[in-house]
């Protein structure tokens, strides 16, 4: 059974492919959960009209980040914090609160963009990459200061 993939499907393929299913998994799991359609004539032609769409908008996504991340892209950014002995800070700096701080400077960063394998904990100097695309990431440097 040949099927049309709507969204992305782990171990099958990418939205748009054509692939080969067994009936039953076709049947009973990816057309009811409108993860596939039947393969047509009529829905390949839809299917290609699609892409031609969602292709141009990602051109434009992609664009709007650029000139996004040219900018953001050695953006310095003073946290101020109360810290302790030993530098160490009381609480931590999240990426929630990065987000606040390039709110302040005029950027609309959603939170999950932000690229943090931990909250920070102790005075210093940070570079974070902020992944606006899956192409482009930029760098924004974060100073934590105490206050």
């Amino acid at each position: 059974m040949q099927v049309i993939l709507i969204e992305d499907v782990p171990h099958l393929g990418s939205m748009g492919d054509v692939v080969n299913v067994k009936p039953g998994y076709g049947r009973n799991y990816l057309i009811p959960r409108n993860l596939a359609t039947l393969a047509t004539k009529s829905s390949k032609r839809e299917l290609e009209h699609e892409l031609r769409v969602v292709a141009e908008r990602r051109a434009k996504l992609k664009e709007a980040a650029m000139t996004t991340g040219n900018q953001l892209d050695g953006l310095s950014i003073t946290i101020a914090r109360r810290a302790g002995e030993d530098n160490r800070l009381f609480g931590s700096v999240t990426n929630r609160d990065l987000q606040a701080a390039l709110a302040d400077n005029g950027y609309e960063v959603e939170r999950r963009r932000i690229m943090m394998n931990e909250p920070f904990k102790a005075l210093g100097i940070y570079q974070i990459p902020v992944k606006l695309h899956a192409d482009v990431t930029a760098n924004v440097l974060v100073w934590i200061c105490a206050l």
